[in-house]
């Protein structure tokens, strides 16, 4: 493929400088010269042309390998259908090591606060002692920080179970922490060993061997895998090692990754305690909101009103027009004395909220009775006996503001809660393609729906 991209190269460079040769030559015989003199004064052009054959060609060559290596990556991964979430991390991963695909730690936050991944040419891949290198950086689980992640910057790896199960932190309660704890502490001995949380990995390859139809799944869904903390004998369902997918996501040889340095040390004999456990998961969980607040916040200790709507927006599946709509009521039902701006600690409060919105929604189911909308004092009440916390009057307003459809100070809760759990999901729901022959489909089928 390259060399033939190189023949057709100079096959046309060729064919050009014949050209220029034969008009020079006859340029020559109507002023008095020779054709000898032209073709002469040709040899620089000949020579220039030639290193640019050659440079063409070495061009067109690792161009071809590059896109015979993306090609692999596609027809490697697509021998199962993939999820958003695998679909997700192949994008962003932006480092290979013997053949497994990982994420950077900078590649992480920007799959949860970015659209798409920063420009490169291709993936790193990663020799022994960058390896060395990251494992000297990587901080022990007693000294996690707020900024770990953005610290570590792209000297750590993830692989992609630590990435579904870091998603699973973001959005886990406080409430959930020692259940979390817990479901990775198989003996019950209040400390969890490396051993017991690489059994993570099992579960994970299980769950994909199902889809793949090699697991003996009866149904379309395929049994449930048990939980971390199952017995021994569900367990052996999993097998040993030898059963875990060896594909780009997966890999039987197990490379110490940065969540399992900073978890249990570089010789993996450290055993993780439960304070830092939830120490990590709230240090994470901090982490990102401060990214996204300052996205917005520029620097500056507050995020407008109309930044708040955006931020908690942005998720959402609404058309141009309809996210228009709310960021315009907002705009118009804000007085200018009430914009005062919202600090972090409050944007805080208000995400931590949003990881309780299944407490929230039953709460509220039991509270109207009837599906009614609700005043901002029910919804101050409601927040309060599922968190413990209150929130600000002011981001309340703020929130009333964005969702009261008629202005008359109820809130349609249900269509609230749905926006919230867009938000909380980052993005992972499942929507229409805009092009292409789906989308076409796609745009039939709603009109058809209109128009009946």
């Amino acid at each position: 493929m390259a060399t033939w991209g190189g023949v057709r190269y100079m096959k046309s460079w060729l064919h050009f400088f014949r050209k220029c040769e034969g008009s020079a030559s006859r340029t020559f015989k109507m002023v008095g010269g020779t054709p000898l003199t032209g073709k002469l004064l040709l040899v620089p052009a000949i020579l220039t042309s030639s290193a640019l054959c050659y440079l063409a060609a070495r061009r067109h060559k690792f161009g071809a390998v590059y896109a015979l290596k993306r090609q692999k990556d596609v027809l490697e991964s697509s021998a199962l259908k993939l999820t958003s979430r695998e679909r997700r991390f192949i994008k962003f991963a932006s480092v290979e090591h013997q053949g497994q695909l990982y994420m950077t730690t900078q590649d992480f936050i920007e799959s949860i606060t970015e659209a798409e991944p920063r420009p490169r040419l291709k993936r790193r891949i990663l020799l022994p002692r960058d390896l060395d290198h990251f494992y000297a950086v990587t901080p022990r689980a007693s000294k996690s920080t707020t900024h770990m992640f953005r610290d570590l910057h792209d000297t750590g790896i993830i692989s992609y179970t630590e990435y579904l199960f870091l998603l699973s932190v973001l959005t886990k309660p406080a409430t959930g922490f020692r259940i979390a704890f817990n479901m990775f502490d198989t003996d019950g001995n209040e400390r969890v060993s490396r051993t017991e949380f690489l059994v993570l990995e099992k579960i994970f390859s299980h769950a994909r061997r199902e889809r793949r139809g090699s697991g003996g799944a009866t149904d379309a869904e395929g049994s449930p895998p048990p939980a971390p903390g199952a017995s021994s004998a569900e367990l052996r369902l999993y097998g040993s090692d030898e059963d875990v997918e060896d594909d780009i996501l997966q890999h039987k040889k197990k490379v110490n990754t940065t969540l399992l340095v900073h978890f249990f040390g570089p010789k993996g004999d450290h055993e993780l305690s439960y304070d830092e456990f939830k120490q990590f998961m709230e240090n994470l969980q901090e982490e990102v909101l401060e990214i996204e607040f300052q996205e917005f916040a520029k620097g500056y200790h507050k995020i407008s009103e109309v930044e708040f709507a955006k931020i908690l927006l942005r998720y959402t599946y609404l058309r141009p027009d309809q996210y228009d709509l709310y960021i315009d009521r907002l705009v118009e039902r804000m007085e200018e004395t009430s914009l005062r701006g919202v600090t972090f600690e409050e944007f805080r409060d208000f995400c931590s909220f949003l990881n309780q919105l299944e407490d929230f929604a039953i709460a509220m189911r039991m509270y109207t009775m009837a599906d009614q909308p609700i005043s901002q004092e029910e919804f101050h009440r409601a927040v309060r006996i599922c968190t413990g916390k209150a929130l600000s009057d002011h981001v309340v307003d703020t929130v009333f503001c964005i969702f009261d459809e008629d202005g008359d100070g109820q809130l349609s809760y249900k269509e609230f809660i749905g926006f919230m759990k867009e938000r909380r999901q980052r993005g992972f729901k499942t929507t229409p393609r805009t092009t292409g022959w789906q989308a076409f489909k796609y745009c039939v089928k709603q009109e058809m729906r209109t128009s009946t």
